[in-house]
């Protein structure tokens, strides 16, 4: 059986072994047929802490690991690239 993969944003890396992953998708509307913009926050089992606040990752289904944990960080896509402005004090 086959589990059910995502790519997401983690927006949120405070909890100790749990991400939480924002998931975008577009539905069309039954009616209109218009697309909308429908976005979903799951959270993620991360083992070892290795992802951080806006990294891209895929997480796939699992078991209940928790009450509301369901889903496993399987990997890295892209990390947030970390830019810093410098100013001159000139």
């Amino acid at each position: 059986m086959a589990h059910r993969t995502f790519e997401g944003i983690v927006v949120s890396d405070a909890m100790q072994k749990t991400r939480v992953i924002e998931i975008i998708r577009f539905k069309k509307h039954p009616r209109y047929h218009k697309l909308l913009k429908v976005s979903e926050r799951l959270k993620a089992h991360d083992e070892k802490n290795e992802f951080k606040k806006g990294d891209r990752v895929v997480i796939e289904e699992t078991r209940p690991l928790s009450r509301q944990k369901r889903w496993n960080i399987v990997k890295l896509i892209a990390r947030k690239e970390i830019t810093e402005n410098l100013e001159s004090s000139s």
